[in-house]
């Protein structure tokens, strides 16, 4: 009896996708409905900006604000033979973005919202003068009017192509917040995985609540630089949200799938419940801006 000989049948891409913690095959369309969290482990993954926007905001209520910001190249900096500007060409052609953080307004739950996410992918979500100017913008767009602001954090740090310049978008980005803070404002920060590096050291723990995933890499150097500098083994699980948790750095980890209920009840204990169709609040006329300081003219401290 002839061996019959069968063709190996290929598995068509973007169909499956294996989870990176429990090595789960997970159904791709499952894993989307599920918000990109695995069924059997919990393991988060990683969401680009506008996956942000969908699962978290009302449907179609999302504008965006001051999408046409570039960076440019004041320093000439070039690495590997490739110019900053020619880099920045190349992760606007992947993303489809200008820079790493989208901001605009949008609802959630019917509640006018000022809404910002990183986009990781561009850069690995680095902070450059646009970053730093459109943290700036949603501070300023959530007093004028007079709603919540929520920053989705996503970061390996400060922009090494602008230099010191990326440095001083940490000031740039509190001194704005404290002014949120000043007249009242509420300022949420989801902390994802991962925000590490200025990210970490500013705009992203200094909300009125610091929220983040579970499991989350969140920190400022990282642990193999740590553990080269004082010489010490670190505890299992440094850096990691339920580690930063234990010591009062973070507020709440919320799984991804409650998220927007835990929002939804943050505002209205913090805010105030929205009364069943109610119109949105009437913004006053803004105040003139100050003029624009080289450094911050509110305290840090």
């Amino acid at each position: 009896m002839a061996w019959m000989r069968f063709r190996k049948r290929e598995m068509p891409e973007g169909l499956w996708t294996k989870c990176d913690v429990c090595k789960e095959m997970l159904f791709q369309k499952e894993l989307l409905e599920a918000h990109k969290v695995c069924k059997k482990c919990g393991h988060h993954f990683r969401m680009s900006a506008q996956e942000r926007i969908d699962s978290i905001l009302d449907p179609d209520s999302f504008e965006e604000v001051a999408a046409d910001l570039e960076a440019i190249d004041s320093l000439g900096f070039s690495a590997k033979g490739q110019s900053y500007t020619d880099k920045l060409k190349e992760e606007q052609k992947k993303t489809g973005r200008n820079d790493v953080l989208v901001i605009g307004t949008g609802r959630l739950r019917g509640r006018p919202i000022v809404f910002g996410a990183m986009e990781f992918e561009f850069l690995g979500g680095s902070m450059g003068v646009v970053v730093g100017h459109k943290v700036l913008l949603a501070a300023e767009l959530a007093l004028e009017r007079r709603a919540p602001l929520v920053l989705v954090c996503a970061s390996g740090g400060a922009r090494m192509h602008e230099g010191a310049i990326s440095l001083m978008q940490m000031q740039k980005a509190c001194a704005a917040l404290a002014r949120l803070s000043a007249a009242g404002g509420l300022y949420v920060a989801l902390l994802t995985d991962p925000t590490t590096g200025g990210v970490t050291a500013s705009f992203a723990t200094t909300a009125d609540v610091v929220l983040a995933e579970p499991r989350a890499l969140i920190g400022f150097a990282g642990p193999r630089v740590i553990e080269q500098t004082i010489k010490q083994k670190l505890p299992k699980d440094f850096q990691r949200a339920e580690f930063l948790l234990q010591k009062g750095q973070i507020d709440r980890i919320v799984p991804r799938t409650d998220l927007v209920d835990t929002l939804a009840q943050l505002f209205d204990g913090l805010v105030g419940a929205m009364a069943p169709g109610a119109a949105p609040p009437v913004p006053s006329a803004p105040k003139p801006a100050a003029p624009e300081l080289p450094y911050p003219a509110t305290p840090t401290r």
